[in-house]
């Protein structure tokens, strides 16, 4: 057997490895029986959110066996080829074998990150919200393609986006939108796009073509589960109902059900403009848990925040994340130093490989092969 072929198997063997460890695999067939007979206690549905988050708790765990015996099983079946192939001389095998190994080691890898997700609340969905930052019609065009790079990513998924409120540019683009993103490990994957991100491009709306640098923000929390116990007072808020505004079109109304809350010992303002007014309540009534919810999680990661802030202002606040078009083209994060020529790709939502990188980092710098050395 080759030894380039024995670094894979060894690879996929890391990985498999790392993936028990995380998911305790010894005891997995326990849990599950335990959530099986769980699930059928005709009582379970008396409590709907209750049921909702087991039946999802089951669901993580029964996924995480699967993928876990998937890769273990494509593993020995792709040896037993090689093998097999070269005892019998048939080089056609061996080589398919072979590139067998290498799309498991990917996949193996992509596992291995998503079991780094074992934060308290990165499991959850998550909200995500976008700001237009200083520059006018620029910001506003860069918000709108940030919308849609997110859109796009959380489309390639299998995620489901529901657009929570959006207030359009003057001229073009948006000047904010806030999106509701549903689907496992949401938050997980997303936390890590918080900040700002600059970008650097000729700008179309620049009769002179002259070079622009545009900022807008990105901000990431995640959907507090109904049982966890967030406690709003009345008297802490002020709920105000308005006619939308927006660029039209069957996500966009222009009823008087808009609703906004604000929450004045924190100053935190959410919207929602759906077409039901009760609804929009209840939305923003949720973003506002969940953004008391992410202040608590930044309270009690203070170090992680205190590293954040001193990298140094970009615009109007902390860039994370530089996309410059003109005048070459890069995308670069400057907490990773993880950078790729693709822009179009990254544009069009291939944003798995920064997310992932950012993962990879623990937040003391120290990187991901040290921090597996000290679990």
């Amino acid at each position: 057997m080759r030894a380039e072929t024995q670094t894979t198997i060894e690879a996929v063997r890391k990985s498999l490895s790392l993936l028990a460890q995380r998911l305790d695999y010894a005891t997995a067939p326990h849990r599950l029986e335990e959530f099986n007979a769980r699930v059928e206690d005709p009582t379970l549905w008396n409590d709907p959110a209750h049921a909702q988050k087991l039946m999802r708790e089951r669901q993580v765990l029964v996924d995480a066996m699967a993928s876990y015996e998937g890769i273990r099983q494509d593993l020995a079946d792709n040896v037993e080829l090689i093998e097999m192939g070269e005892t019998e001389g048939d080089a056609e095998i061996v080589a398919d074998a072979e590139a067998a190994l290498t799309a498991l080691k990917a996949r193996a890898a992509e596992k291995e990150l998503e079991a780094l997700l074992n934060g308290e609340a990165d499991g959850n969905d998550t909200f995500l919200e976008i700001n237009a930052g200083a520059g006018g019609t620029e910001s506003c065009d860069w918000a709108n393609m940030l919308a849609r790079m997110y859109v796009r990513w959380a489309e390639k998924k299998g995620y489901k986006v529901e657009l929570q409120s959006e207030s359009a540019g003057e001229e073009v683009g948006i000047k904010s939108a806030s999106y509701k993103i549903t689907g496992p490990n949401a938050y997980g994957w997303l936390k890590s796009e918080s900040g700002v991100h600059r970008l650097v491009r000729i700008s179309p709306y620049d009769s002179a073509a002259k070079r622009h640098t545009s900022f807008s923000s990105v901000w990431v929390y995640p959907v507090v589960d109904d049982n966890i116990e967030i406690d709003v007072q009345d008297k802490d808020i002020r709920i105000d109902t308005y006619r939308s505004s927006g660029a039209g079109g069957q996500h966009v109304n222009t009823t008087d059900s808009a609703v906004r809350i604000t929450h004045f010992p924190t100053g935190i303002v959410v919207t929602s403009s759906e077409k039901s007014q009760h609804q929009n309540r209840d939305i923003c009534m949720k973003a506002l848990k969940s953004r008391l919810y992410q202040m608590e999680l930044d309270r009690r990661n203070a170090a992680i925040n205190e590293a954040h802030d001193n990298k140094g202002d970009a615009g109007w606040g902390n860039q994370i994340r530089s996309y410059v078009l003109q005048p070459y083209q890069m995308v670069k994060d400057l907490r990773t130093r993880h950078e790729t020529s693709d822009t179009s790709g990254v544009l069009d939502g291939d944003l798995d490989a920064f997310m992932a990188a950012t993962l990879a980092m623990d937040v003391s710098g120290k990187s991901r092969a040290e921090a597996n050395l000290e679990d």
